[in-house]
């Protein structure tokens, strides 16, 4: 028995002993041995890479967490892995909750020792595809039991990992790549891999920077990822990315302007985060720049947005980009391959969390002082905004309080009525005014305080204006509404608007519905009204009926016309309203007591158009998308995309409308190809042209319509300063600033009489980012004009300025029985300029009608 015992012991240690031979021999694999190629060797699909992640977090369950958090538009899964020592994983919801405790956020205290939080963003830009290849063997390395280095880190950090912020772009670059390279990649610059197609794969689905989204949140991937994001608040945010292939790499301190609103203290961790990265890239010989190019200015960046919301925000950049594939002979004769990208970033990843843990008391601590002043001692002038509940505002105000909740930030209405002094932003100055019980009230003493005073403030502080991106956003401007900015402290009356006690519509069958025109909302409704197969008409001018007033754009339903719907006329007219939050009016005559009745022919039955939209090589992919999401996403209306490849094939006759977005479009739209459209617009088409599309069609015959150019005043000879054209090489960027607008705010005049302009009490503040405006037209409707002392705020050069006055930036032009629409200013752009989706949808569905 004994015997038999002692056989058994020996048994069971030799099946340990085998086994422990097995697990030495078959560790946590690498990603090459779990992908079967060497990182660097090809680029990796997006299905791969989650499946590399998932398979780390099934081996290393004590160490590595993965979370879906929501899909893109094309249905590709977004994920965050969460990195933690085997301590801290179990308890990540505390860590989360102590974060926005700290924060002030979420009230109580910081419970369990609490370590810093850093949160690294892969591939925002889908044709910077070197990120999520870099990425695997950041995770493979942290998650790695064998690493004692990432142990170490992980006792003091927790790491949040978003492997491919943009999968829709990246699977579009990765499986071009793949079809056009040659085996094992080419290096030679002009070989086809190294020429990306249109229109790339930098942008996502509807072709938006996502990388130009964090503050906005208008594309799906923003906002699932944003309300993650503000559920953990972390301390450090570092975003990889790309540039050109001539480029070495780009890390921190970032270049100015920082906007003041950065704290001493993050401008000094900038510094610290770049000694960490220099310790690794010195070690290894690697080329490198700081100081240059990335600033820390506009908000809605991966680096500037959660800087303004309390952490240490970084870009890092690596030379390479769609251009470079697998290797890329350089112009100094080096080869870039893929690997080395790889290296570069993998590095900054561990420079990076290295900072974060080796630093992790400081970071918590500024980061509590960050928010502890945020709540009681706000910095900036203002410390209240109120913003105006009256008219047509409160459509408005309803998108912005939308808008507010994605963000967090805090708000309530005034309650009651009284009066204060404030800064107007209509007018630009300081004024008594009227406070009304509905109006929103923002305060500045909040853990979001920083961010509302950056988004909000009337002028952004630009300490250096060569700057990357637009030099102003100012939210009152952008949602067209009524504000002013107060000195003095004003907390919300009230969690909730009072609403006054409204009748139901007491008709149940009514001569005619009404619905006043000034909001996005009543333009989804008329969208939704036509799709329904309901006809509807449009009152060009004012008028009065049930002792009510009725603007130009009013639209009108009335049973006339729609007798083949029946009875499900008013059920659907009433459920359609209450969607879309229109205010409802009806009547039980057509007749009205002032202004023209409505079988009058001032009062217009509308068309329902049928939309295309030019799309393709030439045409701006930013452009074209902007059209593309705002009637699939933010209207709900059919659009057709047309290749410019085919457009001469295209049946126009099919269509009422041709939009053409920004771009080059001397190839597709030849001299035969626009005779063509010009006959179909004479047949009653209607051509939107905007930016680039309307300058094309300047001083082209039949278009009337020319470029404005800066007059040049002659000197006299004995006063000309001969030296005057003399200028230094190196101030030329500089120099090229003096013709330049870099996103500055203008009003617009505008004709309010026009249906271009209905719904819009007769001017605009627009979002002005280019020069190219144009002369007011002789035969055509300068619907919208900059006039002189338009300008309002952001950078614009001297000559710039001269140029942006008097000047014509929408108008319309009658051609046949057609119309020609044209845009020198984009409403569309980024899709976050609220205020101008209206007027875009008055060029679509009420111009010519």
């Amino acid at each position: 028995m004994l015997y038999s015992l002692k056989r058994l012991v020996a048994f069971i240690m030799i099946l340990l002993s085998v086994s422990s031979a097995i697990a030495q021999q078959n560790p946590l694999k690498s990603p090459a041995a779990f992908l079967g190629y060497e990182l660097g060797q090809q680029f990796t699909p997006q299905s791969r890479v989650l499946d590399y992640v998932n398979y780390l977090a099934q081996q290393a369950p004590n160490r590595l967490k993965v979370q879906e958090y929501g899909h893109t538009y094309e249905g590709r899964p977004l994920v965050l892995a969460y990195v933690a020592s085997d301590e801290n994983l179990p308890r990540l919801e505390q860590i989360r909750e102590n974060s926005l405790r700290m924060a002030g956020v979420e009230s109580g205290q910081v419970q369990g020792n609490q370590p810093a939080i850093a949160w690294l963003s892969y591939n925002v830009h889908g044709n910077e595809a070197v990120s999520s290849e870099a990425v695997m063997q950041v995770l493979y390395d942290l998650v790695n039991p064998a690493n004692e280095q990432s142990k170490q880190w992980l006792q003091n950090t927790v790491v949040l990992i978003d492997p491919m912020v943009n999968p829709d772009g990246h699977e579009r670059y990765v499986q071009w790549y793949k079809q056009a390279a040659n085996q094992g990649g080419n290096a030679a610059p002009y070989a086809w891999e190294h020429w990306e197609p249109w229109p790339g794969g930098r942008p996502n689905h509807y072709y938006f920077d996502l990388n130009r989204d964090w503050a906005w949140q208008t594309q799906i991937e923003s906002k699932q990822r944003i309300a993650v994001y503000n559920n953990w608040l972390p301390q450090v945010h570092a975003d990889f990315h790309e540039m050109g292939p001539e480029a070495s790499y780009y890390f921190s301190p970032a270049a100015r302007p920082f906007h003041e609103s950065i704290t001493p203290w993050q401008r000094q961790f900038q510094n610290t985060i770049g000694d960490y990265n220099r310790q690794y890239f010195d070690k290894n010989n690697w080329l490198y720049f700081t100081r240059e190019q990335y600033d820390l200015f506009y908000p809605s960046y991966g680096d500037t947005w959660p800087t303004y919301n309390g952490a240490i925000g970084m870009t890092y950049e690596q030379g390479g980009s769609g251009r470079a594939g697998l290797a890329y002979q350089k112009e100094d004769g080096d080869t870039l391959t893929l690997a080395q990208r790889i290296a570069h970033h993998v590095a900054a990843s561990k420079a990076t969390i290295q900072a974060t843990s080796e630093k992790a008391d400081q970071l918590k601590q500024e980061f509590r002082k960050y928010y502890d002043n945020n709540l009681h001692n706000p910095a900036g002038n203002y410390k209240t905004f109120v913003l105006k509940a009256d008219g047509a505002n409160t459509a408005k105000l309803q998108q912005l309080t939308s808008y507010l909740d994605g963000q967090q930030i805090k708000y309530g209405y005034a309650g009651k009525s009284s009066s204060a002094k404030g800064f107007n932003y209509a007018t630009g100055k300081n004024e008594n005014f009227k406070i009304g019980q509905n109006d929103l009230v923002i305060s500045m003493y909040q853990p979001k305080s920083t961010l509302v005073k950056v988004l909000f403030e009337p002028q952004a502080k630009l300490e250096d204006s060569l700057t990357y991106d637009i030099t102003t956003w100012a939210i009152p401007y952008a949602y067209g509404l009524q504000a002013y900015a107060l000195k003095n402290r004003l907390e919300p009356g009230a969690a909730k608007p009072i609403t006054l006690a409204t009748s139901a519509l007491s008709m149940a069958k009514p001569y005619a519905y009404l619905v006043p025109w000034n909001s996005v909302d009543d333009l989804r409704f008329l969208a939704d009204v036509m799709q329904h197969g309901i006809k509807v008409r449009m009152a060009e001018k004012a008028f009065e009926i049930n002792n009510q007033q009725y603007a130009p754009g009013t639209l009108i339903i009335t049973r006339n016309g729609n007798e083949q719907i029946g009875d499900e006329l008013d059920t659907m007219v009433r459920e359609l309203a209450t969607k879309y939050n229109v205010s409802l009016a009806a009547t039980e005559t057509g007749f009205a007591t002032s202004g023209s009745d409505f079988g009058s022919g001032n009062v217009h039955s509308l068309k329902m158009p049928k939309v295309a939209v030019m799309t393709g090589e030439g045409v701006s992919a930013y452009g074209f998308g902007e059209v593309w999401h705002y009637f699939e996403q933010q209207i709900g209306y059919p659009v057709t995309a047309v290749n410019t490849s085919y457009f001469s094939r295209v049946p126009l006759q099919d269509f009422d409308v041709l939009i053409l977005p920004d771009g080059s479009y001397s190839r597709v739209l030849d001299e035969k190809t626009l005779e063509n459209v010009k006959d179909w617009i004479r047949a009653g088409g209607k051509l939107i042209a905007m930016e680039g599309a309307a300058s094309f069609l300047a001083g082209k015959k039949d278009f009337d319509l020319k470029l404005k150019e800066i007059e040049d005043k002659e000197k006299s000879k004995e006063n000309q300063d001969p030296y005057a054209d003399l200028k230094a090489y190196g101030s030329r960027e500089r120099a090229e600033l003096a013709g330049m607008v870099q996103g500055s705010i203008f009003r617009v005049d505008l004709d309010k009489t026009h249906p271009l302009a209905f719904g819009y009490d007769g001017d605009y503040y627009a979002l002005i980012r280019s020069t190219d405006v144009f002369e007011f037209m002789e035969d055509g409707w300068n619907v919208g004009v900059l006039k002189k002392d338009n300008y309002i705020t952001g950078f614009v050069g001297a000559g710039a300025r001269q140029k942006l006055q008097d000047a014509l930036l929408l108008g319309t032009q009658e051609m046949g029985r057609g119309q020609v629409v044209y845009m020198a200013d984009n409403p569309l752009f980024r899709a976050f300029w609220q205020g101008g989706k209206l007027l875009f949808g008055n060029a679509v569905f009420l111009v010519g009608q």
